[in-house]
């Protein structure tokens, strides 16, 4: 589902603005972001550096995760594990974040992180605790 400009603009970091993380879709049931690879994103291997997977899941899992809260609560990261399965040089990832488990207090999502062959690339999973507005 294509976001509105009003979500797209709750979402806004400048940090995602920095690495170029574009929003691509976002639903209470699937996030979808996208990156296009450059330099800029390498470690000195010449591929992606593992932060950028990190960061590009929690973004489309956090997104998936606000939705779902709807203004009821906020919901912030507190465990990322993401997994490095192919190293990518060019090209762009595509994150999709589908929810595995919704709680009152605490969610579970997955990120499949896939490139411009459709190659799973990475693969995450991040927990986010759902807290009181007045609290975040």
């Amino acid at each position: 589902m294509e976001m509105t400009a009003e979500q797209r603009a709750r979402f806004d970091s400048p940090f995602d603005k920095l690495i170029g993380i574009e929003m691509a879709e976002g639903s209470a049931d699937r996030a979808a972001s996208r990156l296009t690879v450059g330099e800029h994103l390498f470690q000195p291997g010449g591929v992606v550096h593992g932060g950028v997977y990190a960061t590009l899941v929690e973004h489309t899992a956090s997104i998936g995760a606000n939705l779902w809260l709807d203004g009821r609560a906020v919901a912030v990261g507190v465990a990322n594990h993401t997994d490095f399965l192919h190293a990518v040089r060019a090209g762009e990832l595509t994150a999709v974040a589908t929810p595995l488990q919704r709680g009152r207090r605490l969610q579970l999502w997955q990120v499949l992180v896939t490139d411009a062959d459709e190659r799973l690339v990475a693969h995450g999973t991040v927990k986010l605790a759902n807290l009181p507005v007045e609290a975040a």
